[in-house]
């Protein structure tokens, strides 16, 4: 095995040059300092994805390297707290992270208390926010995957690029990640906890997971974080066909992570039908050692040796 099961070259992929944006700022930060700007309160000065943030008198101000800019307080009170902006050095404007479709609707969303940002389709979050933050989630996930130094890891819907970078941080050597849609990539390029996946260990490949796992050899990646979205947006995700694919790209004693969620489970009744039909699916093509994570709220599956 190459370091490089797929390059520029390589015939039907695309590869996704992912270029950060700096000048990003929480919704909810704006808000406390404008709201004690205000009330002409001392405010220690906030730094935040190249922005130095405060006031005079009662304005707030952004400070981008020696470029002091004025916030409009017209603008400051229209803002969400749970949205993330883009400061524009030109006036001053901030605009939402944020992607309007005529049948989606995507942003950043970043209450307060989380550990970072989710994406947000249609108002469904892509991450679990309500117990966990999306940076612990993408932990667990990993973990659950056992990923450790040295491995090749397959990373199945990028998002916002979590689970990627996380499994730079546990020690993963190259990192192919794939993910469908264009606009999230772009939302994720606005995300200052994305920016990792500029890392020139992780390839990012767009387009449509089903058709492109083809692409791979056998055998090659030591592996696999697959965390699509609910079985109703994303079938074929879950299919025979899709894990046996999985099964046939992943070396022998290798580790898949499917990330399930829990959806349809009956307290003191076991799993719901999606999590045992995973089960079976995975165990069909010849996975063993199938376990439902509790802590990542997912299927882990290990390839046999023989």
């Amino acid at each position: 095995m190459t370091d490089y099961p797929v390059n520029e070259d390589t015939p039907s992929i695309e590869l996704y040059m992912f270029k950060p944006h700096h000048n990003v700022v929480p919704g909810y930060v704006i808000v406390d300092i404008a709201a004690r700007c205000r009330a002409y309160q001392t405010v220690d000065p906030v730094q935040l994805n190249g922005l130095t943030l405060g006031c005079i008198n009662d304005t707030i101000v952004a400070k981008m390297g020696d470029k002091l800019i004025r916030i409009n307080a017209d603008i400051v009170n229209s803002l969400r707290e749970d949205h993330v902006y883009v400061l524009s050095p030109k006036d001053g404007s901030l605009y939402p992270v944020e992607v309007r479709l005529s049948n989606a609707y995507m942003r950043l969303h970043f209450p307060r208390g989380v550990d970072a940002p989710t994406l947000m389709i249609n108002g469904i979050h892509m991450h679990r926010v309500s117990d966990i933050g999306p940076l612990r989630d993408a932990r667990y996930k990993v973990a659950a995957a056992r990923v450790r130094h040295g491995h090749t890891v397959l990373d199945i819907c990028t998002g916002l690029g979590y689970t990627a970078i996380t499994s730079l941080e546990f020690g993963a050597k190259q990192v192919y990640t794939i993910e469908v849609s264009r606009e999230v990539l772009a939302i994720a390029e606005f995300n200052p906890w994305s920016a990792r996946l500029a890392d020139n260990r992780v390839k990012i490949m767009l387009g449509d997971a089903s058709k492109l796992i083809e692409f791979f050899p056998d055998s090659v990646f030591d592996r696999i974080v697959h965390d699509p979205p609910r079985f109703s947006i994303a079938g074929e995700l879950y299919s025979s066909d899709f894990y046996r694919e999985l099964y046939r790209v992943l070396r022998p004693g290798g580790v898949l992570f499917h990330y399930t969620g829990e959806p349809l489970r009956s307290r003191g009744h076991g799993h719901g039908p999606v999590v045992r039909g995973v089960i079976q699916r995975l165990r069909g093509v010849g996975f063993l050692r199938i376990r439902y994570n509790e802590k990542a709220q997912g299927v882990v599956a290990v390839k046999p040796r023989y």
